[in-house]
Order: structure tokens, then sequence, then C-alpha cells
């Protein structure tokens, strides 16, 4: 009699534990780290489509959004504060070197980063290469500010949370979350000024989904990324100087010749079609290899990739040829392989890697 009362308390008291939330020491640690942007905006009047960026700290953040304890226990730092417009190369130093110092504690199982729509490809696309971890890393912004009218911003940091908490999000390389969608940070483009669902992974697809909290797996990155890549920012203090030539018909090659001039180590043109540019400018691009500038062809078409030696001879003139990255990411991974060599071959495979 005593051992069957035994077991019967044994199993009430089971059941009472179960039916219980998580303790904080069963639930993952997330830190998030606030850059400013959008989704730290806020406007005079909930409808007004004038607003001003990075003006609500990290707290306001986590603290509009009670629901991320059920999924984590969240710390957060501001690391900046500004429209993602203002984004730099020693905020990006400055954001690397602690993600990288978080993810090295044993204590803190991913991260979140909020961040402005503007540039953020840009942003992750950099962490994507130079963070030093499987651990996740998900990077979330809104189009509307949080003072508006149905501001996408609070559940876009929940999904985004949830994804950082999740184990299958590990090896994924960077992520970004926003309006439900998990896109790779290689594959994603923000494709609307206005649209909140303006990012799209145009070429490859989505990498999952996160509909309040519940993820769904797609895909995993098929390229090199985070702790697998051969690049580093630490202990760098800058980076070094790339410039973007838009190619119009009957570009001036003379921007390429300034920007040669004002200290540019590398060149990205955004050129027509497959890679392509003016005669004039083609010669304004040997030119500028002759000195010692290293030149990226990419392309202002939204898809497809830049094939090498196809519509430029690549070997002949001394270029790169970016493959699907577009300007904006073929500027990002040519700083970083700057400050490793010059060598366009040695960079050519570094764009077909990465």
């Amino acid at each position: 009699m005593i051992q069957r009362i035994s077991r019967t308390a044994l199993l009430l008291a089971a059941a009472f534990w179960t039916a219980l939330p998580l303790a904080a020491a069963d639930k993952p640690n997330i830190v998030i780290l606030a850059t400013g942007g959008t989704i730290a905006g806020s406007a005079e009047s909930q409808t007004q489509a004038g607003y001003t960026s990075g003006q609500v700290g990290v707290d306001v953040l986590i603290n509009a959004v009670p629901q991320l304890a059920e999924l984590a226990n969240i710390s957060g730092e501001q690391v900046a504060n500004v429209g993602s417009q203002d984004m730099s190369d020693a905020i990006w130093l400055k954001l690397a070197d602690r993600i990288n110092a978080l993810l090295a504690k044993p204590d803190v199982d991913g991260i979140v980063v909020t961040h402005g729509t503007d540039t953020l490809e840009e942003t992750a696309y950099f962490l994507n290469l130079v963070v030093d971890s499987e651990k996740p890393v998900v990077l979330t912004a809104a189009m509307r500010p949080s003072t508006a009218m149905s501001a996408d911003g609070p559940l876009n940091i929940f999904n985004a949370v949830a994804v950082a908490a999740d184990p299958e999000a590990e090896d994924r390389g960077v992520l970004v979350v926003a309006n439900d969608d998990i896109h790779g940070a290689r594959s994603f483009t923000k494709t609307s000024t206005t649209d909140v669902q303006t990012f799209q992974s145009i070429e490859y697809g989505l990498i999952g989904v996160s509909l309040y909290g519940e993820n769904r797996w797609f895909r995993e990155p098929f390229r090199k990324h985070t702790e697998d890549s051969d690049f580093s920012v630490s202990g760098v203090k800058s980076l070094p100087r790339v410039d973007v030539i838009y190619i119009t018909a009957d570009v001036s090659p003379d921007l390429i010749e300034a920007a040669v001039k004002n200290g540019a180590k590398g060149i990205v043109t955004a050129g027509v079609g497959n890679g392509n540019m003016t005669g004039a400018a083609l010669e304004a691009v040997r030119a500028a290899v002759a000195q010692g500038v290293v030149v990226v062809r990419s392309t202002r078409v939204p898809s497809g990739a830049v094939g090498r030696n196809v519509e430029v001879k690549d070997d002949e003139v001394g270029t790169v040829a970016s493959g699907e990255l577009n300007p904006a990411r073929s500027r990002v991974l040519l700083k970083l392989a700057l400050l490793k060599t010059s060598d366009p071959v040695t960079i050519q495979e570094y764009f077909n890697t990465y």
C-alpha cells in the first residue's frame, strides 16, 4: 500500500513539473545587439510616412516584446544607434568583435542583431564571413518605425529570437529574419522602398520560415561561411577602401579614374547585363588594374551571375567576375579579400568560394 501511494505521488509530481513553464536554467541565453534603424525609429504620429531612425534603445525594444521570456533568457546591448544608411566599417568591426567575444562564452547560445533595412544585406554578409562560431547569429529589421500603426518590428524580433534559440539554426551561417521569412546572408536583397515584404531571396529561395516562433527549415547555405571562413577581422582597425561605380550608357570613365586618384584599393563595377561596360570605361579599368587596383565586375541586374570571360576577357584585362554577388556584397568580399592579398587570381577564387 505504501509503495502504491509513493508511485502515485511521483506521477502527480512529474505531471505538475511538466506543466510548468521552462525554468530560466533550461532556456537558451540570447543576447540582442542593437544598432538602430527603422526598427528603433520614431515618428510624431502612428500614420505618418516620415520618421527618424535610431531613436529607441535596446531595452525599449526588448520590453515591447514581453513574450520573448517564453523563448529564452534575454539580455541586450546597444552597439550603435544609427540609421543603416550611416552604417560604417567602424561599426562593422565593433559589431563583429562583440559577437565573436560573446559567442566564445559557453553561456551564450545565440545572437540577434537589430538593424536598419537599407544596408542590412551588407552587414549580414560581412558577419557571415567573419563570425567565428557555428552558433546562430540572426539579424532582423523593420520597414515601419516602432511608433507606427501595425509596426512590424516586435514580431520580427520575436521570430528572430525564436530562430536564434533553435538548435536547428546552428551552422547555417548568419541568418536574416523578417516578415516570417528566414533568409541566408548571401542570398537576400531589399526589393521595395516601402513594402513590408521587401526582402526577397530571388536566386536560391528561403532558408526557412518562422511563424510566431515556430520554425520550418528548407535548406542550408551552399557556400563557405562563419567558422569555416578564411577571413578574420581580429585586431583589424580599418578596412581597405573599395568604391562601386554604376555603369550606364555612355558612362564617364573619369569616375573610375577619380576612384583610383582618391585612394581606392578596389573597385566594383555595377555593369550592364553580364557585367559589361563601355569601351572607354573598360580602358579606364585596364589602367586601374595596371596601377594595382583590384577591379571586380558585378552587375546592376537584380538576378543572374556574372560569368568570367563571357563578355569581358577577364584573363586579359586582369579583372575578377563576381558570380552571383551583387555590387554591395562584392564590395564587402573585396574589402576582406584585400586584407589578405591583391592578387586577382586568388581573389577570383574567393569569389568562387564565398
